[in-house]
């Protein structure tokens, strides 16, 4: 690292700040995308039914991991989806993931997201003073 006290150069400092706004957008804005568009199906079945339709983060992750990431049965994610569809060890991580509502992390993730957002703009502006 060059630079005064150990800091990054300058150019490079704002390229990562940039960057993590970048990130910062795209996870605070989609997660909360998705869980305004979860919250509203499942008020939706509830509507339609009567019934209050619960998803758990279990659910969730599987559903996600097998619309974009699992194409075959090999593979680190392979091994999560199997592991969320009957785990064998690590039970009560598994409990937890059937039991907190998918919803909640969602926007706990949003959340996060527009931290590192609000964080790294925060310090580009006062890089640029």
């Amino acid at each position: 690292m060059s630079g005064r006290g150990g800091r990054l150069p300058m150019k490079t400092r704002i390229v990562m700040l940039r960057l993590s706004v970048g990130i910062g957008a795209v996870f605070g804005y989609g997660c909360l995308i998705a869980f305004l568009y979860l919250v509203a199906s499942q008020t939706y079945r509830w509507f339609r039914d009567g019934e209050w339709t619960h998803v758990g983060l279990s659910e969730g992750m599987r559903a996600g991991l097998m619309r974009c990431c699992v194409k075959a049965d090999g593979g680190r994610l392979a091994d999560l989806v199997h592991w969320l569809d009957s785990p064998v060890d690590w039970l009560g991580l598994h409990r937890v993931f059937e039991v907190v509502p998918a919803s909640l992390a969602l926007f706990l993730v949003s959340i996060a997201g527009n931290c590192l957002l609000i964080y790294s703009r925060d310090r580009l502006h006062q890089d640029a003073r």
